[in-house]
Formats: C-alpha cells, sequence, structure tokens
C-alpha cells in the first residue's frame, strides 16, 4: 500500500509539473518576444500602419471605454505622424454586431481622414488579426494597440506570424479596476492559445487581398509631395 501511495503521488507530481510547463513556456515566450517591443506613446518608433484590436461595442452600438482608450492612442500615434494609415479590426459576424465600423467612424468623428482608416472584418481574436493584416491587408510594418495586458501578446504573435510589429498600451481603462484585472489574469491562459495558433499556423478566415492599406499609404506619400 506504501509504495502504490508513493506513485500516486508521483504521478500527480507529474501532472502538476506538466501542467506548470504547459502555461508557464508561452508565457515565457510572450515576454521574451515582446522584450523591447513594447512603448510609450510618446517614444513610439514610426511605422506605416496602427493596427487596432477590438473590444466590444455597447448597447447603443458605440466603442466601449476599452475600445475607446486604443482608438484614442490610435488617433494620437497618427496625429504625431508615427503611422501613416490605420487598421481597425474586429468582429462582424452578424448585420447587427459591427466592430469595425463603428471604430472607423470613432476615429473619424475625432478628426482622422476617411482613406487612412481602413477596416478588417473578420478580425475574430488577435491571431486572425495579425495573420490578415499580412496576407489580406499586405501591411508592411505595424504598431499594434491594446490594453497594456494584452499588448506584449499580440507583439509576440504578430512578429512569429512575420509580421515586423511594436506595441503601444492603453492605461486609461485602468480605472474600470475589476475588468481590467480581470483581463490582466485571463492573459495567463490566452497566451497559451497564442502559442498553440502560432504552433499551428491554422487558418483564420482569409479571403482576396484588399488594397485599402495600400492605397492609404500611397496617398500618405502623394500628401508628404
Amino acid at each position: 500500500m506504501e509504495l502504490r501511495g508513493r506513485r500516486g503521488w508521483w504521478a500527480l507530481g507529474g501532472v502538476v509539473a506538466l501542467a506548470v510547463i504547459a502555461v508557464g513556456a508561452p508565457n515565457v515566450w510572450v515576454a521574451r518576444s515582446a522584450s523591447g517591443q513594447v512603448h510609450g506613446l510618446a517614444d513610439a518608433p514610426d511605422r506605416s500602419v496602427a493596427i487596432v484590436l477590438g473590444a466590444g461595442l455597447t448597447e447603443e452600438g458605440r466603442p466601449t471605454p476599452f475600445l475607446e482608450g486604443r482608438l484614442d492612442i490610435a488617433r494620437r500615434l497618427y496625429e504625431q505622424g508615427s503611422v501613416d494609415a490605420i487598421l481597425v479590426s474586429g468582429d462582424n459576424r452578424t448585420h447587427s454586431y459591427d466592430e469595425p465600423t463603428a471604430m472607423r467612424d470613432h476615429l473619424v468623428e475625432a478628426g482622422v481622414p476617411t482613406d487612412r482608416v481602413v477596416m478588417d472584418f473578420a478580425g475574430r481574436d488577435t491571431y486572425d488579426t495579425c495573420v490578415r493584416a499580412k496576407r489580406i491587408f499586405e501591411v508592411p510594418d505595424a504598431i499594434i494597440v491594446s490594453q497594456s495586458y494584452h499588448v506584449p501578446r499580440a507583439v509576440a504573435v504578430c512578429n512569429a506570424i512575420g509580421l515586423d510589429t511594436v506595441g503601444v498600451g492603453d492605461d486609461s481603462a485602468r480605472r474600470f479596476a475589476g475588468p481590467y484585472r480581470a483581463g490582466e489574469q485571463r492573459e495567463y491562459l490566452a497566451n497559451v492559445k497564442a502559442a498553440l495558433d502560432v504552433l499551428s499556423r491554422r487558418d483564420p478566415v482569409l479571403g482576396d487581398v484588399e488594397p485599402g492599406i495600400t492605397d492609404a499609404l500611397a496617398q500618405a506619400r502623394t500628401d508628404d509631395k
């Protein structure tokens, strides 16, 4: 009985060790991949495009405070000349829920020219957005914008699929302490999913190449002359 009990404890210890590795390794990967690639707004390097990830809409169809924070960072990046175009990427699986259009409208109302904002209607998660930015919208390089706790994962994923990306995080939503803390805690498991997505190289919803970003960057070059 004593030997059997010891074997049980060894088996349990092995399971715990595997679980720690399964969760810990992806989090180490994210931290290392994003090291030196996350910046503040004031010291953000110049890149071609800001990518804004969706973060939900209110019942009235407006951006949530979390999404407003992301959009305001993207607007300021554009205004200070750090980027020439903005790709807003969100969920539009139903006619009644349209994140990208709400995001575009918010930016235009804030003064960003319409022809500098491009919408991705199939950015259902961070991995999908990164892959589609590279393969569908042909983004050459980017600053990805999200809440600060999410930015390292987004930077790690985009760079892993071959899109040269740095990140700028928004902290304005910290005033919503409960949801913000929940988002921070959720990252531990979200990093595991991100690692699995990158390893599997799964294809998101794709389709034909869309010229919106190429056209916006061409217009920016024309305006600069």
